[in-house]
């Protein structure tokens, strides 16, 4: 008989134990990730009754592989525009409850007695809140639709950003040991310089090379290339001294710029979802029931810091973000719970050797605690609100909404603001792009020439050209670039000439630190420096012009996905900006405009608007109907309602919830029966017929008889699929198809039948 390795045997028990946990997860309704962590308990060295994995070694290897391919579909799903859209109100909330829980994190592990590094990567495992979790309990109680919903979706945006970087501040403080404020300020200038670096490389790039190669990218091509790049950058991001983590996200974010992020998100899923679970499974066999049995105290204290403490931080930045009282509570509850990047943080520490094993079941059991009470937390938002405004002095709670609305005036831009922040990208990224010039030219470039040339002076002569060639568009828009939007703008001419010294001098310095650094301080400030001032001088044209390519190439593959997408959407989008214009305007109305999908099976299918009565009944107003790429603005009152119609509709969040139930109720379901038992036939109404008089749809025929009308004969005419409102007269001969068993019963009970 044929050995096999212990791998393979581990994967096949730990996918089959993984397989039918989670089928008993999906009937129970409860999130997976909890599922394939009890599977792990189950095959890992703490319980005996299933039969245990061996090759241990290798299931961390893979379990590795899951943690890369995690982060990598999590960059997919994320762009780096999605950041820059979220808003302020997503992003200061976020950032305040990340301060003040790691900071509560960190202080709860020092109460109970942990080590230092076991109370930093406690705050890290508390940053984030489980995005999976609060998405299910949204769709459970109905809550999407409401706008305290999407302030929450931001949140959970900019948290896992933020999460990625502390991961990288967690591991360089572990590797140093040391928690010294210069260490950290170059590490956060380091993983800004390379973060914008790639960026800036990966977009100018990679969507021109896909553009050329397309066509001969199949699915099996796709998925080869896209992890192939994703492990490329995790080797790169490992050598800079970075995550492997960090590097899978970054790859993933800038394949999201680009027009096959979809189909690189479609053909790598499996690959998440395979290996994933080995993560997710590896993180349950550390699962030690004696260890979550000791440190029960801890979990029930930290699970009491996650519930009060994320929701009291939360709603604090909710609240200085200004955002009223009754959203700041609502965003609060929303966020009191741990996920997945709990058991990322927790993997990175063990893997660094740092921490100790027991802030695994710590984390498991908070994030279990945690799982079940958020929908509850979510549902006593509400009511929570209307106890504290009973409560809280009048003046305290007006305060709040006053300060609410008084942030919206403010928030508005000037445009003397935004004519800085263009000058500030403009030094900046071309900053950038010079140091990491000056990194090639130090490492690879001027080796490689010194290896070439033996005379220094024709040495340093050809780098110093060579070098500004490379490096004079970006000098030139250190130095004289103009923002656009400063043409326009009522700047006093001293701002402009102030802007315009403080950046010839930021050139000049940069120029000659470029200088400097590519050859010695002699041929610099001899040769180098009026050569490069000169030649930025005389070809300035020709290098502006260059420059515009480059800016012009990289806007294009910057914007690529988000301008096909228009061009196919073209309605949606801008429906979608009308929508948020809508939303900031009416904020001090507490109203927004909220998206839904016609079910096929909706009651109101095919009913005119005025029969509905849904403003009477429910107060909402509908502002427009999407059939298509068609647009039905401010439909009448004889407007009707299709399957898979977008509806925009305008209301509060109490009118929503109202609504919402009436607006999923769908017809009652017909019980099945088999082709052999629909049947065609006539009936005669007449007499004391109970449908006489009435509507089809008032007669409930279709749900008595199991039937449905599909024609009238009536005085010699014949009405052929007659609408629901036709009221049915005696004499009517109706055809009917359905259920032969119940029609059989109706016509020998009545004697209606007709042959």
């Amino acid at each position: 008989m044929a050995h096999l390795p212990a791998l393979i045997t581990d994967l096949a028990l730990i996918l089959i134990v993984g397989a039918f946990v989670t089928l008993l997860f999906r009937r129970i309704k409860q999130p997976l990730v909890l599922g394939y962590i009890i599977a792990g308990f189950l095959v890992g060295p703490h319980f005996q009754m299933v039969p245990t994995v061996v090759d241990e070694k290798n299931i961390d290897t893979l379990a590795e592989i899951g943690v890369i391919m995690l982060l990598f579909s999590l960059g997919l799903e994320f762009s780096f525009k999605k950041l820059m859209t979220v808003g302020g109100s997503a992003s200061i909330t976020a950032v305040v409850e990340i301060i003040f829980i790691g900071l509560g994190g960190y202080l709860t592990g020092y109460l109970l007695g942990w080590n230092k590094m076991d109370s930093l990567f406690l705050g890290g495992m508390l940053a984030s809140s489980s995005t999976t979790i609060i998405l299910k309990a949204f769709d459970e109680l109905n809550m999407k639709t409401r706008q305290f919903a999407q302030i929450v979706f931001g949140v959970l945006i900019v948290e896992d950003i933020i999460v990625i970087l502390l991961m990288v501040l967690l591991s360089t403080i572990a590797v140093t040991q040391q928690i010294e404020g210069s260490e950290i300020l170059f590490t956060v200038l380091k993983l800004a310089f390379f973060l914008i670096l790639w960026f800036l490389v990966g977009i100018y790039l990679l969507p021109s090379f896909l553009k050329r190669t397309r066509k001969l990218f199949d699915e099996e091509t796709t998925l080869i290339f896209a992890v192939g790049l994703c492990f490329g950058m995790v080797i790169l991001a490992t050598q800079v001294g970075f995550s492997a983590e960090l590097g899978a996200f970054v790859m993933g974010s800038i394949i999201a710029e680009t027009t096959m992020a979809e189909k690189v998100e479609h053909v790598t899923k499996p690959l998440k979802q395979l290996f994933g679970t080995v993560f997710f499974v590896s993180v349950g066999m550390m699962i030690d029931p004696s260890a979550m049995v000791e440190y029960a105290g801890p979990i029930l204290a930290i699970t009491a810091l996650t519930l009060f403490g994320k929701f009291f931080f939360s709603a604090l930045g909710a609240a200085i973000a200004g955002q009223p009282l009754k959203q700041s509570i609502q965003v609060g509850m929303s966020m009191a719970q741990i996920g997945e990047f709990a058991f990322i943080v927790a993997t990175l520490g063990l893997s660094l050797g740092v921490i100790s094993e027991f802030l695994f079941p710590v984390a498991v059991g908070v994030s279990a605690i945690t799982t079940f009470t958020t929908p509850y937390m979510i549902r006593l938002a509400d009511p929570f609100y209307e106890w504290l405004r009973r409560n809280l002095p009048e003046r305290f709670v007006q305060r709040i909404d006053n300060y609410s609305l008084e942030t919206d005036k403010i928030s508005a831009n000037p445009r003397w603001q935004h004519v800085t922040k263009e000058y500030l990208r403009i030094l900046v990224v071309n900053t950038i792009v010079l140091i990491a010039i000056i990194l090639l030219f130090n490492f690879f470039i001027t080796p490689l020439i010194s290896g070439a040339i033996e005379n220094t002076l024709y040495r340093n002569a050809v780098v110093i050209l060579l070098a500004t060639v490379v490096s004079a568009p970006f000098l030139w828009a250190i130095l004289t670039k103009q923002p656009k939007s400063a043409e326009n703008t009522s700047l006093s001419e001293t701002v402009i000439v102030a802007l315009n010294i403080v950046r010839f001098l930021l050139g000049t310095f940069l120029i000659g630190l470029f200088i400097d650094q590519i050859t010695s301080t002699k041929y610099a400030i001899l040769f180098a420096l009026p050569l490069v001032v000169l030649l930025l001088w005389i070809f300035s044209k020709k290098i502006q012009a260059v420059y515009q390519r480059i800016e012009a190439q990289f806007l294009s593959n910057f914007h690529e996905r988000e301008t096909a997408f228009y061009q196919d959407n073209k309605t949606a989008v801008d429906i979608g900006v009308k929508n948020q214009e809508f939303k900031e305007k009416l904020k001090a109305w507490d109203a927004h405009i909220a998206v839904m999908e016609v079910d096929p099976l909706a009651k109101y299918v095919g009913v005119p608007l005025m029969e509905l009565r849904w403003k009477e009944t429910y107060g909402i107003n509908v502002v427009y109907i999407k059939r298509g790429e068609n647009l039905i603005s401010l439909p009448g009152r004889s407007n009707r309602l299709l399957p898979y119609d977008k509806v925009g509709i305008l209301g509060t969040d109490e009118q929503f919830q109202n609504f919402k139930s009436v607006f999923d109720e769908r017809e009652e379901e017909i019980v099945e029966f088999d082709v052999d038992d629909i049947a065609l036939k006539k009936i005669l109404i007449d007499g004391d017929c109970k449908y006489i008089g009435k509507s089809i749809r008032e007669s409930k025929i279709r749900e008595e008889l199991l039937s449905q009308v599909v024609g009238i004969e009536r005085e010699g005419e014949r009405i052929l699929n007659p609408e629901s409102s036709v009221v049915l007269r005696s004499g009517d001969i109706l055809w009917m198809v359905g259920n032969i068993k119940k029609l059989r019963e109706f016509i020998l009970s009545s004697g209606r039948g007709v042959h």
